[in-house]
């Protein structure tokens, strides 16, 4: 069933919102192999995040006729192709290992770019944008046979066993000069969809010990009245659950605590407007239709005198509530992806930062970050000068997510993702 807002915000609002973010991944993107570019900064390379995020962003966009499906399975079959047939191997600049990808591509070749790692938790973005991409493509062609064939072959190559590295949980990657990275997926985290592919896989699984195991280093903790499974930036709340369907399902760690993730999403976004109202730092801005603080870009490394005071600000930086860090930047895109969660709180935000705050709007929905408290000066207002693909996926998916349940119903028919959840304990509702 199809939401509609508030007779105050209006239907084709979110409509608007969700179409303007949409086109980030028709025009940022190399049409010959499918990468999209992490950010609009002119020469950045690809990310393989935005990749995965863009292959729904598709699929939505066939079903509210903003693009042919032909449109679509040609620009899914350029991904596919290329991440099936691209140099993987222990040199420096293949563009894969173990069936894993390194974080960030060149835009052209398609080869590593820079010193990135290889990256588990943003493989696993790929994969379930690629794994919901054959489950929407399922007519009797020879694309769509194409689309599904090569998903699933790229999904059976990633090595989760190999990512643990001896360990019980997932490393967050690998470089060839160096190895593992010393820091694995522990502590709540944007992982739980890596878990769940990683359970679910027909090749290299990793047991059901190694979700434990994640789990075992959750915290707990009881901010302004709401209990909830703790983790500062608000994108950590959101990004598995572009995919999964999370209401009414438990695993072991939800059950014991009374609440399922859906509902420790909720309560982390009315911690972020609760912490916004409370505005311990007294930032230009803040209030009950003004948050969303998360991993965003920032006016930059520097001090600056304000309200008296000396006030740290940063550049790009996981910002969260109500630890922080917060220098008084906001990303309108992390409130808007919580829509599905909390409406009657985002809807409001959302008004508010379109109607009060035009200067934020940009050539693809809104920027992605700004602060109102950065110079002191009411008319020097620090707005982000580019878009990110992993901020303007995150609003078209969330949003169709919130209208019409479109991602969510896609990835119950998609056996792996079932079989991960049932490993991982999960029980109950749609299960």
């Amino acid at each position: 069933m199809e939401h509609a807002g508030p007779s105050n915000f209006g239907e084709e609002r979110i409509d608007k919102l969700q179409r303007e973010a949409f086109e980030y991944f028709l025009h940022e993107v190399n049409p010959d192999n499918g990468l999209v570019a992490d950010n609009s900064q002119p020469g950045t390379p690809a990310s393989i995040a935005s990749v995965g995020f863009a292959l729904p962003v598709y699929i939505t966009g066939v079903e509210r006729g903003w693009m042919t499906r032909a449109d679509a399975i040609e620009r899914t079959l350029n991904v596919l192709r290329f991440f099936y047939n691209c140099p993987r191997g222990t040199a420096s600049d293949d563009s894969g290992y173990k069936g894993f990808y390194y974080h960030f591509l060149d835009m052209e070749s398609g080869r590593r770019n820079g010193r990135s790692e290889l990256s588990t938790v943003d493989t696993g973005f790929l994969l379930a944008g690629m794994l919901t991409a054959a489950v929407y493509f399922d007519r009797e062609n020879e694309d769509e046979h194409e689309i599904r064939t090569l998903a699933d072959e790229i999904y059976r190559r990633a090595d989760w066993k190999w990512a643990c590295n001896g360990g019980a949980t997932v490393t967050h990657g690998w470089k060839p000069a160096t190895g593992f990275l010393r820091y694995r997926w522990e502590g709540y985290d944007e992982a739980s969809l890596m878990y769940v592919l990683a359970l679910g896989s027909p090749s290299f699984p990793i047991p059901p010990e190694s979700y434990s195991a994640w789990c075992s280093t959750y915290k707990w903790k009881k901010i302004y009245g709401h209990e909830y499974i703790f983790a500062n930036p608000l994108f950590i709340h959101q990004y598995s659950h572009i995919w999964i369907d999370y209401r009414d399902i438990q695993d072991a760690y939800t059950r014991e605590k009374g609440i399922d993730y859906f509902e420790n999403s909720r309560r982390a976004t009315y911690v972020q407007q609760q912490y916004a109202i409370k505005n311990p730092k007294e930032f230009e801005g803040y209030g009950e239709n003004f948050w969303g603080l998360t991993a965003s870009d920032g006016p930059g490394w520097t001090t600056r005198n304000f309200n008296g005071r000396k006030q740290s600000f940063f550049d790009y930086t996981a910002r969260g509530a109500p630890f922080g860090p917060d220098d008084g930047t906001v990303a309108p895109w992390a409130a808007v992806t919580s829509l599905p969660f909390a409406p009657e709180i985002v809807l409001p935000t959302i008004k508010n930062f379109k109607d009060i705050y035009p200067q934020i709007t940009g050539k693809y929905c809104m920027k992605s970050s700004f602060n109102l408290s950065f110079s002191g000066e009411e008319d020097d207002v620090w707005i982000s000068p580019y878009h990110f693909g992993i901020n303007l996926g995150p609003i078209v998916l969330m949003c169709e997510n919130y209208r019409t349940g479109l991602i969510w119903k896609l990835m119950r028919d998609c056996q792996y993702i079932k079989n991960g959840l049932l490993r991982a304990g999960f029980k109950d509702g749609w299960l």
